[in-house]
Order: structure tokens, then sequence, then C-alpha cells
């Protein structure tokens, strides 16, 4: 009994500050999503509420003085008086998401319950009409004063309409996930409230600190804990854009990695002063190490079980394995820098196994040949041989089985054509890919190639240069397809509660401005060909589709058409310049889209960095879609 009575005292600090620390940790993972969403909104009330109450609690665990007790009290009625309130907010804001929005008496209502709350709150800072703080066993306590009862039918009746708020939401639900949602948040709802609410203001002065006042307490902070965090898994799918399976995974991911590292945390700290005993240590001593080895080992623990725990809760049957394939593809995509890297360094294996001091690899990937590697500083200007169009077009003639046997040459460098190692239909010549040029400086390089002792460089090259080409193909494919996917969370929402009449969505109903944005520049990038023009659903505007019918053009070249006069209407009068700042956003589409030029050539013509480039383009490409969206609303 002795050692329960000296243990809860700490347990009883430790989950106090458990709760303070769930309900910061809740809000800020509240406040990093979709505040623009009502129930948001009004769940970060509710979750502020919760933070100021029990963050002035775990300061008054921590036994400070009375003057400074008595100011932390007043000030815990800050989330105290307004959580009644600001459950109804929430209760407001759910309905309304299920198309029944308040007519006026619901708003009215609010605001009369958050000035009652105000009220109370001026009552618990200035005067001792609302409590009395009173010692008992030298420990700070309080007692009700008569105010007090005007604030239980106050709490009772807002909470009350709350609840029934829910209970209408609820039942607007149309589908079983949204029901089922609703109910854990309906289960959960009155957490926040029962939570904070001053029940040692109902006991007599000194019971709090009694044996079964604390196991009474310390039960309902763990209640509370698991009740908040079960509440906040329903709140969060409110407002979002993306699937519910990421919603779960990226809460279940801050749970683990933030408040449960922090409760493991605090429980250390506070329960070292046991073990100092049994090891005859010093508490400042032992608690550093034992806290930064619980942290670790937490996170260790986390790391190894998390794909696990995300597969029972999460992922199941084909949307696990469809889930594991794409990780699977993130693990293995190079970027091209990566690449370049390795092609970089096979070419300098290359050098120190010839023992020579340049070469160079360049690639046919994209629509312009480029150098990927340079080793050495090379005697000549890359343009130079670029612009050797009658050498080039002789290296690519060249099979893949004379490549070594016969060699081109070009001033001192020697250039060995290479091939992709993907062939096609049977008989098909391997496609060129690219050149490797090393300086031919003795005829010990000859030999070398006539053994066949580079052919496993050159094949590393050819694989990375043949990987470099498939992963552009498949990223420009990503790029154009992504943007047209539409369906989106905060759409099924339109599904999944009754809307106001009971009115569907329309579906000559405008394109979201976001949504246009990115289709836009996906059709844009692939202007000359590609997922992103030939499947974009750009061509199902009404402007498109008006063009297709007075102009007979396919719907590709109507898209196109209707890009490049958009385009055009940014030219500003008169001749063209390229300094100037009014033709900065028409030059950029211009140059970077209509004449397919690269990036570093527009940001060198313009005389801008490639970092204000990309800012600019930016700028211009939501200035197509606007003209495009104005357009398209003046069809409709």
């Amino acid at each position: 009994m002795d050692l329960l009575t000296e243990l809860l005292p700490a347990v009883n600090e430790t989950l106090t500050a458990g709760n303070a620390l769930t309900a910061v940790s809740l809000l800020l993972f509240n406040l990093t999503r979709n505040l623009n969403n009502r129930v948001a909104k009004a769940g970060a009330a509710v979750l502020a509420c919760v933070t100021v109450a029990y963050v002035a609690d775990a300061f008054i665990s921590l036994e400070p003085e009375h003057a400074v007790h008595e100011i932390a009290s007043r000030l815990q009625w800050i989330g105290i008086a307004f959580v009644p309130a600001a459950l109804v907010h929430l209760s407001d804001a759910l309905l309304a998401t299920t198309g029944l929005p308040s007519r006026g008496r619901r708003r009215r209502a609010l605001r009369l319950l958050y000035l009652v709350g105000a009220g109370f709150l001026l009552a618990a800072a200035f005067s001792d009409s609302l409590f009395q703080f009173v010692l008992a066993s030298g420990e700070l306590s309080i007692a009700a004063a008569p105010l007090f009862t005007l604030y239980l039918l106050y709490f009772g009746l807002a909470t009350g309409f709350a609840f029934y708020n829910v209970q209408r939401a609820r039942k607007r639900c149309l589908t079983r996930a949204s029901a089922r949602r609703m109910a854990y948040l309906q289960i959960a709802f009155l957490t926040p409230a029962l939570g904070i609410f001053p029940y040692s203001v109902l006991l007599n002065p000194g019971d709090e600190f009694s044996l079964f006042g604390l196991l009474l307490i310390n039960t309902a902070n763990i209640v509370i804990i698991l009740m908040l965090l079960f509440l906040s898994y329903p709140l969060y799918f409110f407002g979002s854009d993306i699937p519910d399976r990421l919603v779960k995974k990226q809460l279940l991911d801050f749970l683990l990695r933030g408040p449960a590292t922090g409760l493991i945390a605090l429980a250390v700290v506070n329960f070292t002063a046991q073990a100092t005993r049994i090891l005859s240590l010093r508490g400042d001593n032992f608690t550093a190490p034992a806290v930064v080895g619980a942290v670790l080992l937490w996170q260790w623990f986390v790391s190894l079980a998390l794909p696990y725990i995300e597969k029972f809760f999460i992922y199941r049957d084909e949307d696990g394995e469809q889930i594991s394939k794409l990780q699977t593809l993130g693990d293995r995509v190079l970027t091209h820098r990566d690449l370049s890297q390795l092609i970089a360094a096979t070419t300098e294996s290359i050098c120190d196994y010839l023992r020579i001091d340049r070469a160079f690899v360049i690639s046919f990937e994209r629509a312009q040949p480029e150098f990927i590697s340079k080793v050495g500083s090379l005697d000549f200007d890359e343009a130079e041989l670029l612009e050797e169009t009658q050498l080039l077009e002789q290296i690519v003639g060249h099979s893949k089985e004379s490549q070594l046997a016969n060699l081109l040459h070009w001033r001192e460098y020697a250039l060995i054509a290479l091939h992709s190692n993907r062939v096609g239909a049977e008989g098909t010549q391997a496609l060129p890919i690219g050149v490797l040029g090393m300086r031919n400086g003795s005829d010990e390089l000859a030999e070398e190639i006539a053994s066949g002792h580079l052919h496993a460089f050159i094949r590393r090259v050819e694989t990375s240069l043949d990987d470099m080409r498939l992963q552009s193909e498949m990223y420009n494919l990503l790029e154009g397809l992504l943007p047209q996917f539409q369906m989106t969370r905060s759409r099924a929402l339109q599904l999944e509660y009754r809307q106001a009449n009971h009115a569907l969505p329309s579906h000559n109903s405008l394109p979201e401005r976001d949504e246009l944005f990115e289709q836009v520049r996906a059709a844009l990038r692939h202007y000359w060909g590609g997922s992103g023009i030939t499947q974009s659903n750009l061509i199902k505007l009404q402007v498109v589709q008006s063009r297709i019918r007075h102009g007979e053009l396919t719907p590709v070249n109507a898209l196109r058409k209707l890009l490049e006069d958009s385009i055009g209407e940014l030219r500003p009068q008169g001749e063209r310049k390229m300094m100037s700042p009014e033709w900065t956003l028409y030059n950029i589409l211009q140059l970077r889209f209509l004449e397919n030029r690269k990036v570093r050539e527009v940001a060198r013509r313009l005389s801008m960095s490639e970092a204000d480039l990309y800012r600019k383009q930016r700028v211009a490409i939501q200035a197509v879609t606007d003209l495009i969206l104005q357009q398209e609303r003046q069809q409709q």
C-alpha cells in the first residue's frame, strides 16, 4: 500500500503531462491539415481548449508556489469555459457537412454560447464567484462557489446539444463507411468536455490527494488519452483530399513517432527516481542516458514493427500487394542524376583502366544529344561535336555487332557507338542510345578494344543509358497521367453524406482551378506528344469540344490550338523583346513549350537563373489556366 501510495503521484504526473502532450500533438497535426474545411477548424478549436486546460494542469502537477498555482488554475479556465461552445461549433460543422447548414438559429445559439463561455472565463479570472481556493493538508485545492451551478447547467445543455447534433449528422450518412466514422466520432465526442471538467470542485477539499482520488484520476487520465486518440481518427477524414489509407497511415505514423515517444520519455523521467535508489545513482546522472536509451529503442522498434502494423490495420488483400509493388518501384527507381553519377563513375574507371586522361559519354535519350559524363578537361567545345550531324548519323548507323570492330575517329578521340540491350521484335536492330568517346593517344587503346577487355565497361554504360531512357519514359507517362485523376476524398464526401435538397453534383460544373492548373501544365509539357496531352481531361472541356465541332480538328489538335491561342493572348503589343519584363511570361511559354527548348537554354536567353525561370514559368502557366477557365465559364 505504501509503495502504491508512493507511485500513484508519479503516475498521475506522467499521465497528466501525457494528456497535455497528446492534446498539443493532435492540435499541431490538425494545424498542418486543411484548415479551410469547417470541421477541421472547429476540431482545432476543441483541441486548443483541451491543450490549454491540460498544459495548465501539467504545470500545476509540478507543485508550484500557491500564488503561481492560483494563476495557473484561473488560466486553465480558458479551456474549461469554452470547450462546451467549441463542441457545439464542431457538431454544427458536422451537420453542415451532411448538407444541413444553419438557417440562423444554430449560428445565433453558437455565438451566445461563446459569449456565455467568455463570461465564465472572466468570472474565473477576476473573482471567486465560480470557485474558491482552500488549503487541505498543506495542499491547495478548490471548492465550488455559487456561480458553479450555472456553469454546470451551461456545460450540460451545451454538451447535450452537441451530442444531439452529431446524432443527426450520423443519421444523414449515406454510406456504411461514413456512418461508421460518424459513430466512432459520436462515441468519443464528449471526451474533451468530460476530460477537462473540474471534478475536484465536486469533491471534498483534499480528497483528490487520497488513494481513492488518485486511482480515480489516473484511470480517468488513461481513458482520456485513449479516447483523444480515438477521436482524432474519424475527425481527420473531413476536408482531406487524400485516400482513407493515407489518412490512416499519416495518423498512425504521427502517433507512434510523436505522442508515443513523448509519453515514453516522460515516464522514464518520472520513474528514474525509483531506479536511482536501486542502482545507488543520482537522479540527474541517470535520467539523461535512460531517456536517450528509451527513445532510441522505441524508434528502433517502430521502424521494425511499423510495416507489420500498417499491414494489419491499413493494407489488406490486394491493396497490400499493390502498395508493396509501388513501394518497391519507388525504392528501385534511380533519378536522372543518380544514373548520371553512375555513368560518370564508369567513365572514370575506363580512364583508369586505359591510362588516359580524357573521355566522355553522349546520350541520345532526349530530342537533342547531350553530354552525360566528362572526365578531364576536354580540348573542344561541346557544341562542336554535337553539330557534327554527319558524324552522329554515321554513329547511329553502326550496328551493335560492329561497335568494337569499326571504331570512328574524330580529331584525337576514338568513338564507340552505344546500343540498347533491350531488343524489340525479332530481327529488330538494337537501338543506338549514345556515344562513348576516349582520347586515342596510342595504339594500346585499339589493342585493348580489340581484346574485348572493355566490353564489361561498355555494357555497364549501355545498361545505365537504357535505364535512364526507360525511367524517363515512365516519368513522362506518370507526369502526363497523374493530373488526370479527378476523384479525391473531398469529392467522395458528396456521395457519403446527404446533401442539401438531395441535389447530386452537377456534371457541367466548372473544374477546380488547382486541378485545371495541373492538367494545363501536363498538356504544355507534352505539347509535342505524350500522355499529358493525348489523354488529357482538358479535351472534355466545352471550349475544346466547340473547336472540334466548328474547326473539324482532332481532339489533340484542338487542345493544342487552345493552348497556343491562350499563350498568344499573353503576348504584349509591339515588337518582341527578350529582356523586357512585360514579355517575360509570353517568352517563357513560347520558348519552353511551343519551341520545346531546354530550361538551361531558355534561362540563358532570358538572362535569369533556372530557379527564377521555374518560378515565373509557374506564374505563366497559372495565367494560361485562368484564361482557359474564363473561356470555359463563358461557354457554360
